[in-house]
Formats: C-alpha cells, structure tokens, sequence
C-alpha cells in the first residue's frame, strides 16, 4: 500500500520518537526539537562531487528507486553548547553527546525508514558518522552538503552547517522512494553574519588551533587535533576511539544558538 505522505508527516514521526526517546530512563537529554528538511532528488545533487567529496556518492547510488532526500538537525541543549566554550578542549558532556547523539540519529533514521515501510516505501540509510575517509579527511556521504542542496541550513565561514536553529547540533539523512517533495528551511540569502557582508567571523578566532580561515579549513590541523583531543586529553579519557570531537567553531558565535519561533 502506498500512502500520499509530506515533509510534516515526517515531522511529526521525527518530533515523536525523540519525545519518547528523551523520556525513557537511562538516556540523558542533550536535545531540542529537530529540523527537517526534505528534497526531489534531481540534477541539483550532480554538484556534491564538486562541493564535497570527488567521489561522492550520489542519492540514486545508494538507492535507484528513490525520489526523496530526508535530512534532520537535531540541536544541542543551550546548555551543552555553553559548557563547551571555555578552554581550549572540548568539555567531557560534548564527547559524551556526540556518542550518545550517534546512537540517536540511527534510531530516528530506522524509525523513519520503518514508517516509510508501512507505507509501501523502501528507504537507505548510511551512518550518521564513520563513512569518513582518513586520507582525504572528507565523507563520502557528506550530510552537511546535503543539507545545505536541501535547504535545511547554509554554510557558513566556520565549515558547518548553520540551520534557523544554530549550528551546534548533529545531522542525520536518508534517501527514500516516496515523493515527499521539496521542503526547504531556508530559501534564500546566508545564516552566517560574514557571508550576509556584516562583521563577524568570530568562528576564526575560537578555533585553537587556527585551522579556519575565510578561505576554508585545513583539515590536516584540524584532524590532528581531533585526533588529539580523544588520544591526550583529560576530558575524553575512555571514550570510543571514533569520538573525535572538539566543537570550538560551533559554540561562542552568534550563529551557534537560535530559539526556534
């Protein structure tokens, strides 16, 4: 059977199983309410191999039938976001968030796909992390680049995808048969203050270790101190070897954190 479906219905099952997921016991609540953001597949993602990585893969590579991409932000607690400014390490709760928001985004992305299987549609999901390529330092799934084609967020200075909601968060995306047509967040002009032509790039200045600049990210200098901080430092002593976090360039900034109306 196949059910007329939107964006909203998405939504509202996206909306719903985190509100579960925050309440069962054992899990901590490092989460506000999740954007989402869907868009047809079509000629706008031939550009990802260009933008991203040079061998990309493509919505219809990972699924030949599908004809929507599903992609979420789920934005870290005012909190969280705050205790990460000070100092030049990440704070210990932002390793424990990515871990346990890594798990989150699996559960949503297998939530989505099963309701879309009730429906008489297939779906494909790659992970949130771990499709990473260690010599090019670059993703092959990149859910940033697909969100910013989708229309979720932007782009901004700091090399992240700032959403009406910040940029300090996580995303998660998936490909799937149904038509769920283009629902964009953002339609036009840029979230990030220097690329909107006002003052800023306050993202430049918080990165310890001078990896950003208005050209870009030297990924080596960052990669080395992500790598870093998980093998060195205090605050991430005994956490997964793949938690390789520091989350400096998405906090302190004026685009890090946005009440949603």
């Amino acid at each position: 059977m196949h059910s007329r479906l939107s964006a909203t219905d998405i939504r509202g099952v996206v909306s719903e199983f985190l509100q579960s997921y925050r309440s069962a016991g054992g899990v901590r609540n490092w989460w506000r309410e999740p954007l989402l953001a869907t868009a047809r597949i079509d000629d706008r993602f031939m550009v990802l191999p260009r933008i991203a990585s040079d061998d990309h893969v493509l919505p219809w590579e990972l699924l030949p039938s599908a004809k929507t991409l599903i992609v979420f932000f789920i934005p870290f607690t005012k909190e969280l976001v705050e205790e990460n400014i000070p100092g030049p390490y990440p704070c210990r709760n932002w390793g424990l968030a990515y871990e346990s928001t890594n798990t989150l985004i699996a559960h949503i992305c297998e939530r989505i796909k099963n309701y879309l299987a009730v429906q008489g549609y297939l779906s494909a999901v790659t992970p949130a992390t771990h499709n990473f390529d260690e010599a090019k330092l670059m993703a092959r799934w990149s859910h940033k680049h697909l969100a910013h084609i989708s229309g979720l967020g932007r782009i901004g200075v700091n090399t992240q995808l700032i959403t009406p909601a910040g940029c300090a968060g996580r995303l998660g995306s998936l490909v799937t048969e149904a038509d769920l047509g283009d629902s964009p967040l953002v339609t036009d002009g840029e979230l990030c203050l220097h690329k909107r032509g006002e003052e800023c790039l306050q993202c430049l200045k918080r990165c310890p270790v001078e990896a950003l600049s208005e050209e870009g990210i030297d990924r080596r200098k960052c990669w080395s101190r992500l790598r870093y901080n998980i093998q060195k430092t205090e605050q991430l002593a005994g956490l997964e070897d793949s938690t390789n976090v520091c989350g400096k360039c998405v906090v302190g900034l004026p685009c890090s954190y946005r009440e949603i109306s």
